[in-house]
């Protein structure tokens, strides 16, 4: 599937290091109905195994931005056709491309430029690891056009990343959030140079790509998971993924790579 898709450009380095990039730069990289179908099911094939990606980079072409949402002209006067059956249909597939983001195996890196709006700003809050340049621009916009501020899971996953009293605004005001602000907050890991944000967003990537593939994804299984249950049962949790993990060869190639004072070759 990888450098096989249609709506978006794909391609996957030595390293394993997936990059997608979204390829509208005219609109902004706005998406489609089969812009949103083929980035669930290329996510969910990850999730499912796939094939041998370590990591991922998700950003947009083009100079104006990563992506300005659910695109004008192809979605919105068809969703005003629609029966109320319909228009679940629409609003379940575009969650499901960020439960299939969150799901994914490989961490994601998302390099951030730009506008990063409506749909688009889900996705990057749906992303493990969020770099931008200096000119880039949030907005959870959907108040702004008489639709709730939570969709596509930014009422679940905003407060986890800047609190609630800052989503809260985010999502009910819909109004811009720059670079500087969505740094300090946490929306941002890190800002960078507009001409080092590609190198920065891949060099990201590629670090986690030559980490233990398995823990990292155990790492972020857990992270989604104990976001909502207790500490007893988290600590519980956290004991049994562990103790899988020493299981696994990972585990052991660490060990003898420091016994032996060179770099561990993990899976």
């Amino acid at each position: 599937m990888i450098g096989a898709t249609r709506t978006f450009r794909s391609e996957v380095d030595a390293d394993g290091v997936a990059t997608f990039t979204l390829d509208r730069p005219e609109r902004i990289n706005s998406l489609t109905f089969e812009v949103y179908a083929e980035l669930r099911d290329t996510f969910r094939w990850l999730g499912e195994g796939g094939p041998e990606v370590r990591a991922i980079v998700l950003r947009g072409e083009g100079p104006k931005g990563f992506c300005s949402g659910g695109d004008q002209h192809d979605i919105i006067a068809e969703l005003f056709a629609r029966d109320m059956p319909g228009l679940l249909e629409f609003t379940r597939m575009t969650g499901a491309l960020i439960q299939a983001i969150r799901a994914s195996r490989p961490p994601v890196v998302a390099a951030l430029h730009g506008v990063v709006c409506g749909a688009g700003a889900v996705m990057a809050a749906a992303c493990d690891i969020r770099i931008g340049a200096p000119d880039t621009r949030f907005a959870f916009l959907f108040p702004k056009v008489g639709l709730s501020g939570a969709d596509m899971g930014a009422a679940y996953l905003l407060p986890r990343l800047v609190g609630l009293a800052h989503a809260t605004e985010i999502l009910m005001t819909g109004d811009w959030v720059d670079a500087e602000r969505a740094e300090r907050i946490g929306l941002l890991h890190r800002v960078v140079p507009a001409d080092a944000l590609r190198g920065e967003a891949d060099a990201f990537a590629r670090r986690l790509a030559k980490g233990p593939a398995f823990a990292l994804a155990m790492t972020k299984k857990m992270l989604a998971y104990e976001g909502h249950v207790d500490f007893d049962t988290a600590i519980e949790a956290e004991a049994q993924a562990q103790a899988i993990c020493m299981q696994h060869p990972d585990f052991r190639e660490a060990h003898e790579a420091w016994k032996e004072k060179r770099p561990p070759r993990y899976r």
